[in-house]
């Protein structure tokens, strides 16, 4: 089939490559002329891992093309998808869906024949009212049928995630569309799929749902691991307690500096403005919002604890900065707050990051970077772990040890045992575990 996909950020990119992967003529849309040029050179603008070579693969194979005019794919298109951005519009928290309904307007204009139109961002509880009325409003004559396909997709993971997907929510009343976004999604049935087709308004609520309580789970394992620490207990072995009940499941009950990236922030404020405009509260909600939120300014009172209470004049080494590894995303991430809080109370601070140094730079651009981890160390006060890629997962402790100033460790992640950093003499400060001090 032929899809024109608007937008080649994240979701847009990802997705639009491996629809072409399935075998389909995907065509990626995008107003930036820099990006589209980029992408004709081959240049990925986002990292994820496997995402260039699949990208290369279809160019090549002429299953996937990137162009700044949208008239022509758009005219020639079996299903047009929205995967623009949806920002937290500054000042109240809603979704910003300027660039949705701009881009529904200008596929209204060059719409032929049947085509579905998807809003595949994610768009708040009758975003699709809106979108179909844009294009009646513009094209009247336009035989278009509307519909919502969530994303669920990791990143990091975004590639596996699309081609072995939980499941897969279509969100249509109109059986033309759901038959189009059948076949498209055909392909994977293979691996046995689950496809769900519902309501249009269920779907858009399906994703927000799901997002808000994946951060619900990830706050409650952060509270828990608080009254750990004041207990003496271990807030892993809590989380894998608690985890082996089916009906709780093991994931997101990792404790840590508090969730971020560029989905759980912006859809939990999203979906609280949403209950509101319907006279509703999501006490749960607002209340995870708050508490993660509070959650990664405390991380820098964590830091001054464990080098005896006062930061002034310390160097912090700050290793891992984007909100999760395997990406170079700094949007929400705890490392920012985390490094404000350390600046204002007059640390020292310098920073490593495997992929995101670049990122950072635009967020943080008053502390000192290093491209190598010991660097980094090297004369430090204490280091904080903040992402746990896997290249600080088996660092060398003794090194570690002797280039620093003092052998003072704040794991953020829990990625080290308190029993092997007290070995190797240092003080360890984890989150939910018992810490390791000075003999």
């Amino acid at each position: 089939m032929r899809i024109a996909m608007i937008g080649t950020g994240y979701v847009g990119l990802v997705s639009g490559a491996c629809f072409a992967d399935f075998g389909h003529q995907v065509t990626c849309v995008d107003k930036d002329e820099s990006k589209i040029a980029a992408l004709h050179r081959g240049e990925i603008p986002i990292f994820e891992p496997g995402l260039d070579a699949l990208v290369a693969t279809n160019v090549k194979a002429k299953r996937l093309d990137f162009t700044t005019d949208l008239k022509q794919p758009v005219a020639d298109a079996d299903a047009v998808f929205i995967a623009v951005g949806t920002p937290s519009r500054r000042g109240d928290g809603h979704a910003d869906l300027t660039y949705v309904y701009a881009a529904a307007r200008e596929i209204a204009a060059s719409l032929t024949g049947f085509t579905v139109v998807v809003t595949k961002s994610t768009v708040p509880v009758g975003t699709g009212d809106e979108v179909e009325r844009i294009i009646r409003e513009t094209n009247p004559a336009a035989d278009v049928v509307v519909a919502s396909n969530p994303e669920f997709l990791r990143e990091g993971a975004a590639i596996r995630d699309f081609k072995w997907p939980d499941r897969i929510v279509v969100g249509t009343d109109d059986e033309r569309g759901r038959k189009v976004l059948g076949d498209i999604y055909r392909p994977l049935s293979l691996n046995q799929a689950p496809v769900m087709y519902t309501a249009r308004r269920t779907a858009e609520l399906i994703k927000y749902a799901a997002n808000a309580f994946l951060a619900t789970k990830i706050t409650f394992i952060n509270e828990v691991a608080d009254l750990a620490e004041k207990v003496g207990a271990d807030v892993q072995e809590v989380a894998r307690g608690i985890g082996l009940d089916n009906r709780i499941g093991s994931k997101f009950l990792h404790a840590g500096p508090g969730f971020g990236g560029s989905c759980f922030p912006k859809d939990t404020r999203a979906l609280i403005k949403i209950a509101q405009d319907y006279d509703t509260q999501l006490r749960i909600v607002e209340s995870v919002l708050a508490v993660n939120d509070n959650r990664k300014r405390a991380m820098a009172r964590k830091v001054a604890h464990a080098v005896g209470g006062n930061l002034r004049g310390k160097t912090v080494a700050v290793l891992g900065l984007t909100f999760k590894p395997e990406t170079d995303d700094m949007r929400e991430a705890p490392s920012i707050p985390l490094v404000t809080g350390l600046l204002d109370m007059g640390a020292k601070v310098r920073a490593h990051d495997p992929v995101g140094i670049e990122q950072a730079k635009k967020e943080l651009p008053e502390i000192a970077y290093y491209d190598d981890p010991y660097d980094c160390a090297t004369g430090a006060d204490a280091i904080v772990l903040v992402t746990e890629w896997v290249q600080y997962r088996a660092m060398d402790l003794d090194r570690l040890k002797q280039v620093m100033a003092s052998p003072v460790v704040v794991d953020l992640r829990n990625v080290y045992r308190p029993e092997e950093m007290a070995a190797h003499g240092f003080v360890y400060e984890s989150v939910g575990r018992p810490s390791v001090t000075r003999a």
